[in-house]
């Protein structure tokens, strides 16, 4: 016999656990709206040319890859097979993939249904993406991303509304985060100290690995691919990182004479200005070591990480959120001057967090409803009852079978009920119904025609 298993890096949710995450999603999905963003789902397979070189060498290889229907290795030479050449082989056996993310199947969305979209376009999407990672604790290989993303507006409010929306979601929450920015118009500046764009693509990858192997873990790195020389200048970097006053820090930026340019002053001022809509909000922080890995990011990015008092001393997760702008994501797909801008919350790792602070809870059900049949005769009555609460937007279940009080009394305290309603030989003879309140133990007997009355009252 077959014993059964999950593939590595997925999990099950149970009803408890997946009604904690969709009382997250449903936190989400009402700031969503209320900022006037709009709903919209894309296929979990994507075409491969759509996915490939969008997230950097290192992206491309976590792709998860679908193999061809039929024979799939059909229009593979022996040759190539002898030779086990991957790069050959995988095109010829594979077309389509699991999507990575939600902003490339976005820019393939906004490309495809252009004319019958409204710029800005603000919309919203929840599902889950995979990455053939290597399974840790709060990294799995499905997971769910819950992303927001204004596309046809470079103003900077775009931006200064995701942030806004990243604080209001966690305020409601009621967790505490630290919310990162920083411009990769500012890292760019490094470009002519790196010796190329190839070891300036390496050397962003590298200090993107900051908040998991810290400064002196990012130089080792940075020895390993090869970059010895950008150690002194991350070094110097970390000092200004680290003054903390935004003022002081863009002053320490500014007294690198090496990497003064157009790039740097562009990404400062763009900062700046965003710093000032951001004023009020205390949780927002200036962090320079911010990379944001993925290659399409062209201003901007985001980065949210937990902060709260209430999390263990050991606890680690990394990032729950992040984002940032991207200007030429839809031209590769042949939409040109298309400037986006959009935040990813994850929704695993937010889970996990709040679990972490023993904070999560199933969405009250105010009244939720369990009616309890004791005679055959009654099921009918039971049945009616049912339709009418549900009618008026109460959750309603009727137990089946008429089996011991006790046995459905359990049932609807594992459930979280909050009111039994019993009709039993007494309550079809006089035409009313017992109603045991759940929480307080109390019962009492009520006609049915004020058994709404009696329910919302409580």
């Amino acid at each position: 016999m077959q014993k059964p298993s999950l593939p590595s890096g997925t999990r099950d949710f149970g009803p408890e656990v997946y009604q904690k995450r969709k009382s997250i999603m449903n936190v989400m999905e009402r700031v969503f709206k209320l900022h006037g963003f709009v709903g919209i789902e894309t296929p979990a397979l994507e075409n491969l040319t759509t996915l490939q070189g969008k997230y950097g060498d290192e992206g491309d290889q976590l792709l998860f890859k679908v193999l061809n229907s039929g024979e799939y290795l059909s229009k593979v030479t022996e040759q190539s097979l002898q030779q086990i050449n991957y790069s050959e082989i995988t095109p010829q056996i594979a077309s389509r993939g699991l999507r990575y993310d939600l902003t490339v199947p976005l820019a393939r969305f906004v490309v495809m249904n252009r004319s019958n979209l409204n710029f800005p376009f603000k919309r919203f999407q929840m599902q889950p993406v995979w990455r053939a990672d290597r399974p840790q604790k709060g990294r799995y290989r499905e997971f769910w991303q819950c992303d927001v993303d204004i596309v046809g507006s470079k103003h900077l409010l775009s931006e200064a509304e995701l942030v806004e929306m990243y604080a209001e979601v966690f305020e409601e929450l009621g967790l505490g985060v630290e919310i990162k920015i920083n411009h990769r118009k500012i890292l760019d500046a490094f470009l002519p100290l790196s010796g190329g764009e190839a070891s300036w693509n390496s050397f962003m990858q590298a200090i993107d690995k900051f908040d998991k192997i810290g400064k002196d873990g990012v130089a080792k790195e940075l020895e390993q691919r090869q970059l010895t020389h950008m150690i002194e200048a991350w070094n110097r970097w970390c000092e200004i990182a680290d003054l903390g006053n935004i003022n002081d820090v863009l002053s320490g930026i500014r007294s690198i004479e090496e990497i003064q340019n157009e790039h740097l002053e562009e990404g400062i001022q763009s900062v700046t200005r965003l710093w000032d809509l951001l004023e009020d909000f205390p949780q927002v922080k200036l962090d320079l070591r911010l990379a944001r890995g993925l290659s399409y990011y062209t201003g901007c990015v985001f980065e949210v990480v937990p902060n709260d008092k209430r999390l263990p001393k050991d606890f680690k997760i990394g990032s729950i959120g992040g984002g940032g702008r991207y200007d030429n994501l839809t031209g590769i797909f042949g939409l040109k001057d298309v400037s986006g801008v959009g935040v990813s919350f994850g929704l695993d790792r937010i889970y996990d967090t709040l679990e972490a602070c023993d904070d999560t809870s199933n969405e009250a059900v105010e009244h939720g409803v369990l009616i309890c049949s004791m005679l055959e005769s009654a099921e009918v009555r039971a049945f009616e009852i049912a339709k009418f609460l549900r009618k008026k937007g109460i959750q309603v279940e009727v137990y089946p079978g008429s089996v011991k009080l006790k046995k459905q009394l359990d049932y609807a305290n594992a459930t979280q009920k909050r009111f039994a309603l019993i009709l039993g030989e007494s309550e079809l003879e006089n035409g009313t119904i017992s109603i045991k309140d759940l929480k307080s133990g109390s019962q009492q007997e009520s006609a049915q025609d004020s058994l709404l009355e009696v329910l919302q009252n409580a």
